[in-house]
């Protein structure tokens, strides 16, 4: 007997599309003409398949992220899920009480407060008032939202909104949760606070998550297996990491261009591009950060340009700051009289590779030197972020998201001698 909560068998999800008549000068005199003759305009329809034959099975207290580019049709299949649109063709099963999180403000009344939203939820999710009462606490610390907690959300941020539904969401001890991208709206340090629910939720409540998000440190960090939606239909299902993998090198997400950045100390751009790996895996950049789950087995990939009319031998330094301008780190290959050659017209790639860097969750910056040792050539400040993520550094099984106790972990151990 299957053990499995979620079941989709052939699911497809069919749209029409209607297309305008042409736009420009000649197309609205047209519809104006056509209307002075009493004829409306025409406009033709084609189908579009945003699900096409998705099967899949989710066992109970499985942590699943969906990814995919945008269109590939992650959120029409939550929608789906989540009974807010049927299929076109196929089915779906759900055994258990599923939660929703897909956009701002899902599940509220504008018109009501946040106190009496809260009630409302857990009225439709099958609870009774006593159990509500028994969570609304729990619900309120960790929203944060408690002097608004009598105001009619209407009047809520975006932010606030998020805040409160995934709370509610959360610990309202749904068997299912359902999130989509929607925490994307909310501060760091909140979606820091959501992943470790999650997680917590999932590992040891037994309950399920279908988690949906461009943040693959976080898909990476909370699930153990994945699902890549392509143009509506599963390219590939398998371990996170995989499926993860598959994606990067399908979208080249994992390449960061660094010839675009203001650089001091060069007469000539040296620095072209950069790229992170973990065991051969492609990390993702966003908007200048990258994120991590961990930082073992890291390799940096610095791709350089040509130095033209100079046989010099190139040192590169990679230095990791706090977010006070703090050195933390600095990787240089001079120190280790390691330099790379160069010529006139080929492209090199300088990779730095690191067993093991133990440092705690937070924000850090990267700076990038290139010099012969003695000119610089190029530097960049702040050419990146590195955000690292909450990870289980202890092997407790508890996620670590704290940087309360200092910028490193070391490894270690403790023993009672006497």
């Amino acid at each position: 007997m299957s053990d499995a909560v979620i079941t989709v068998g052939n699911l497809g999800k069919k749209f029409m599309i209607g297309h305008q008549p042409e736009g420009d000068l000649r197309g609205s005199f047209t519809s104006k003409f056509r209307r002075l003759l009493g004829r409306s305009d025409v406009r033709s329809q084609e189908e579009f398949w945003a699900l096409k034959d998705v099967s899949f099975e989710i066992e109970q207290g499985e942590a699943v992220g969906i990814i995919g580019r945008n269109g590939a049709g992650k959120s029409t299949l939550l929608k789906i899920l989540s009974r807010i649109t049927h299929p076109t063709t196929g089915y779906f099963e759900i055994n258990g009480r599923v939660s929703s999180l897909l956009e701002v403000g899902t599940g509220f009344h504008s018109e009501l407060t946040g106190r009496e939203n809260i009630y409302l939820n857990g009225t439709i999710l099958g609870m009774r008032r006593a159990e509500i009462k028994k969570k609304f606490n729990e619900i309120i610390d960790f929203s944060g939202v408690e002097k608004f907690l009598d105001t009619p959300v209407k009047h809520y941020s975006s932010g606030m909104k998020v805040r409160l539904a995934f709370s509610v969401a959360a610990h309202l001890e749904p068997e299912i949760l359902i999130i989509d991208e929607v925490l994307a709206v909310g501060d760091a340090e909140f979606q820091k606070r959501c992943l470790g629910k999650m997680d917590e939720v999932s590992k040891n409540e037994g309950r399920t998550v279908l988690f949906v998000s461009h943040n693959m440190g976080a898909v990476e960090n909370l699930c153990t297996r994945g699902i890549l939606l392509s143009a509506g239909e599963i390219e590939i299902a398998g371990s996170t990491q995989k499926v993860i993998q598959q994606y990067l090198e399908g979208t080249r997400e994992g390449i960061f261009d660094l010839a675009s950045l203001p650089s001091t100390g060069s007469k000539q751009l040296v620095f072209d591009s950069i790229e992170f790996l973990s065991e051969s895996r492609y990390l993702p950049f966003s908007n200048g950060q990258i994120q991590l789950s961990f930082l073992s087995d890291l390799e940096v990939r610095i791709r350089l340009r040509p130095l033209k009319n100079t046989k010099d031998k190139v040192y590169v330094a990679i230095t990791v700051k706090d977010m006070f301008g703090h050195k933390l780190i600095t990787l240089d290959n001079l120190y280790i009289d390691a330099p790379f050659y160069m010529n006139d017209d080929a492209f090199i790639t300088a990779s730095c590779c690191m067993d093991e860097v133990s440092v705690n969750p937070g924000v850090y910056v990267m700076d990038l030197w290139c010099s012969n040792g003695f000119e610089t050539y190029q530097k960049i400040e702040n050419a990146l972020q590195i955000e690292v993520l909450g990870r289980d550094a202890f092997g407790t099984g508890k996620v670590h998201h704290s940087s309360k106790h200092g910028f490193f972990y070391q490894k270690h151990k403790w023993k009672q001698i006497h």
